[in-house]
């Protein structure tokens, strides 16, 4: 019996990758293990958006590849993004790691562990059949994240993703349901939480246009699945269609993540992006004016080359004004191979974090004024695990997503099971986090 690790780095994408990746192993008459003194092989499934990402990747392939000496640990091998992006580079400067794999070469692992032959392999790139294999859940809490295509067909000049995964490559609407049905029935599953790289781009290369729309309305109609939530909505695919159909479809969350990066026109063009400022504004208007209680997570970028102190305060303008429920920023990172890398004007990254700084200091203000209007009312809250301190379980409400958001911790005289939905009334707010008890 051999015993192989799954170590996952990065984004909810890759936490699905890393699922079926496990199973692909279980399957080919492995044994899963999370003890790394047992395991004889250890698969570290990377990410490599961003440099951090890529620092972090090589960290713990250095971390994981030192167990050949006090472990178990006979085979490493590299999966994920940091191999579409340095392929080759990993196997002759990591000489402990003994095998890289691509994204689309998951369905290959098991005679690509026997193989036993140190090279890259890639796989097929003609669509996402990856996806449709089966997973193991790496979370039971009533949540699970489904993942409906690969790639993207955007032009940011930030970004990595087209070169590290391709081109689009949407999944079936038959295929996404046949999962989601067996998400809910097998697995319990009440919350669903669809995720690509652009989720409103959904279908474009399959049914000739976008058909996040027609995929909805397909899944609403699983048994047992509560709730639907929307991650990595683009800005200009995000039609009144879609908006009307949230607004009248109870299961499909009042919760949109839109990554609009930042609200310079002039930053926007050097991005790459498609919409301007006023497009901005006005989709807001629009979601706002069709969905009550709409909660808004959005993601910025602070110190893209050519920003100026003009171009920043643009940006603190619309955060300010927009007053959004949910905001992350990142600093700019100089990528070479993005097309923003010969971009003239760098900022300085001093400059780039006190501005994320500032952001984030006035979300924060926002984010407690909201939470605290909050106080009386009553949630449906997915309960997860009991928190930290042993008193409270940790929850979310329609207005939180797993991970990126905070937390509703909940107070409840009978013992609550994770993944189950409760009546939760708020009693406190922070910053961040709600604090409530069962009704």
């Amino acid at each position: 019996m051999e015993y192989v690790m799954v170590i996952s780095l990065g984004c909810p994408k890759n936490t699905v990758d890393s699922e079926i990746l496990s199973k692909a192993v279980e399957n080919a008459g492995y044994t899963l293990t999370n003890d790394e003194k047992k395991a004889d092989i250890a698969i570290v499934n990377t990410c490599a958006f961003i440099e951090p990402a890529v620092e972090e990747a090589i960290s713990v392939i250095l971390e994981t590849a030192s167990l050949k000496t006090g472990a178990s640990l006979k085979k490493l091998i590299v999966a994920g993004c940091l191999t579409e992006r340095y392929r080759e580079k990993i196997l002759e400067e990591i000489p402990e790691v003994d095998l890289c794999i691509g994204i689309d070469a998951i369905p290959d692992i098991g005679d690509l562990i026997k193989n036993g032959r140190k090279a890259v392999y890639s796989g097929s790139r003609e669509d996402a059949g990856f996806l449709n294999l089966p997973r193991n859940l790496s979370e039971k809490n009533g949540s699970a994240y489904l993942k409906i295509s690969d790639g993207c067909d955007n032009a940011c000049t930030y970004c990595m993703i087209p070169s590290i995964r391709g081109r689009l490559r949407s999944r079936s609407i038959a295929d996404i349901v046949a999962e989601a049905e067996w998400l809910c029935s097998e697995n319990k599953i009440r919350e669903i939480i669809l995720v690509a790289q652009d989720t409103t781009a959904y279908g474009t290369d399959i049914y000739g246009r976008p058909s996040l729309v027609m995929l909805l309305r397909e899944l609403v109609k699983a048994g047992g699945l509560k709730w639907i939530r929307l991650l990595y909505c683009y800005p200009e695919l995000i039609t009144d269609e879609l908006l009307d159909l949230i607004k009248a479809e109870d299961k499909i969350l009042n919760y949109l993540d839109i990554p609009f990066q930042h609200a310079s026109d002039r930053i926007l063009k050097l991005m790459g992006r498609k919409d301007t400022l006023s497009d901005y504004t006005g989709l807001l208007a629009r979601i706002r004016d069709r969905i009550s209680g709409i909660v808004i997570r959005t993601t910025f970028i602070t110190g893209f080359p050519g920003e100026s102190e003009e171009d920043f305060r643009i940006l603190e303008s619309f955060v300010k004004e927009n007053r959004f429920e949910r905001v992350g920023v990142f600093t700019y990172y100089d990528e070479d191979g993005a097309p923003s890398y010969k971009l003239n004007g760098k900022v300085e990254p001093s400059v780039s974090e006190a501005r994320r700084d500032r952001i984030m200091e006035i979300q924060k203000d926002i984010s407690r004024d909201l939470n605290m209007r909050r106080i009386g009312r009553i949630y449906d809250i997915i309960i997860g695990n009991v928190s930290d301190d042993g008193i409270f379980y940790e929850g979310r409400s329609y207005g939180e997503a797993p991970e990126i958001d905070g937390l509703v911790y909940v107070a409840a005289k009978e013992p609550l099971t994770p993944g189950s939905i409760a009546r939760v009334r708020i009693l406190d707010a922070n910053d961040y986090d709600l604090t409530g008890e069962t009704i």
